[in-house]
């Protein structure tokens, strides 16, 4: 069609369903980055923090990995309805990484433990809750994914987007959000010596006011009488 030579006014165009789908995909993908934002929102009135909200926002990205791996192995278009699936999902596998943290920094509270030990208890006193309320929502959709009857192509995409989004959570979170809330839990404790070793510096070599010499002048002063 683009080599074709078209008379003057007129033009090719995508309409009717295309044009819808994509008018949709827009307003979805605008849905999903709102539903994000506003998971994360909440947590951190809950947490009365803004990091560790942050870790649990690492479970959202292995969902998408794994329903977007079950779309492609059953052979399922992405259309509205799959991607209303990835959006219930941004609320679904949220749980699994909340229960991980929040049972983390719940044993360093009260036991003391560290980051390492509390993490190793985290995961054994929560993988059971874990496994069975994402196993229970498995199951719970795939009567929709499994379904034959007549119009049941229009739901499928969401159930096994769905399916395949908690299937990757569940494993995946247990491994990754772990090794995320260390690696920030380090970050927090060398960021503000990092701060503080750069703005002491500078602080030193500031001059005061009044005298115009610098804390690091004034040290040099001090041993120079000394050594007198």
């Amino acid at each position: 069609m683009k080599k074709e030579t078209l008379p003057q006014g007129v033009r090719i165009a995508y309409a009717g369903d295309l044009k819808n789908q994509a008018d949709s995909f827009g307003s979805l993908g605008l849905a999903l980055i709102a539903g994000i934002l506003f998971v994360y929102l909440i947590m951190v009135a809950l947490y009365d923090s803004y990091v560790y909200p942050f870790v649990v926002l690492f479970s959202i990205p292995v969902a998408m990995v794994g329903a977007l791996l079950a779309l492609a192995l059953m052979m399922k278009s992405l259309s509205i309805f799959s991607m209303l699936g990835i959006i219930m999902l941004v609320g679904l596998v949220a749980k699994n990484a909340i229960l991980l943290v929040d049972r983390t920094n719940q044993t360093r509270l009260e036991n003391g433990l560290s980051t390492y030990d509390a993490l190793i208890e985290a995961g054994k006193s929560r993988l059971r809750p874990i496994l069975m309320t994402t196993l229970t929502m498995i199951f719970g959709m795939l009567p929709i994914a499994l379904s034959t009857s007549s119009g049941s192509e229009w739901k499928t995409g969401l159930a096994w987007a769905l399916v395949g989004g908690l299937t990757s959570s569940m494993f995946l979170t247990l491994l990754l959000v772990p090794v995320v809330y260390s690696k920030v839990d380090q970050w927090k404790e060398k960021l503000p010596r990092l701060f503080g070793k750069v703005f002491g510096s500078m602080e030193d070599e500031v001059p005061d006011a009044g005298t115009g010499i610098s804390d690091n002048g004034r040290k040099e002063k001090t041993r120079e009488l000394a050594k007198a």
